[in-house]
């Protein structure tokens, strides 16, 4: 019987250093883990990066994959997210080819959604939505009678809800 897979966001705080992020990426390449999202970027102490990234796994291989990357020397500290409360957001640009009656459609989808147009041509709508990634998956799914010419998407970041943080 194999073990239930799910989605897990794991945040750490790492150095800011020449390939510290190659060492962590290169952990999950090594032993065959998928990394769905990656976002990573330096935080308030110019010395340290704060990487957050989404996989998908079984309780086992989460437990590996935690306990190896703590093994890494340039991992400072490692919180699994997804283990107490937690807000996620994630940044979707998505390019949709808007034209006549489309146009209005378009534009109601973007309102529910609470989300901005940042971009307008004649033809084409560029739409900004920020939210949990099932918010954003819905959103594509809302236009898709409109063609999406393009999406980018920024992968998850994530914070502890309330006083729990991720710090030294």
């Amino acid at each position: 019987m194999s073990e239930k897979q799910s989605k897990r966001i794991i945040s750490l705080l790492m150095e800011n250093a020449p390939g510290a992020l190659s060492r962590v990426v290169g952990l999950f390449s090594q032993r065959g883990y998928n990394i769905e999202t990656l976002n990573v970027a330096p935080t308030d102490d110019s010395s340290l990066s704060r990487l957050t990234l989404t996989t998908i796994g079984s309780e086992h291989n989460i437990e590996q994959i935690t306990k190896n990357l703590n093994k890494l020397i340039d991992v400072v500290k490692l919180v699994d997210l997804t283990e107490g409360a937690h807000i996620e957001r994630e940044l979707m640009l998505v390019k949709v080819k808007a034209t006549g009656a489309l146009r209005e459609e378009v534009k109601r989808c973007v309102d529910i959604f609470r989300g901005q147009i940042v971009d307008v041509t004649s033809t084409v709508y560029t739409i900004q939505i920020v939210g949990a990634s099932d918010k954003l998956d819905a959103f594509v799914q809302a236009v898709n009678d409109a063609q999406i010419l393009e999406v980018v998407r920024s992968g998850v970041s994530g914070i502890a809800r309330g006083e729990k943080v991720l710090s030294l």
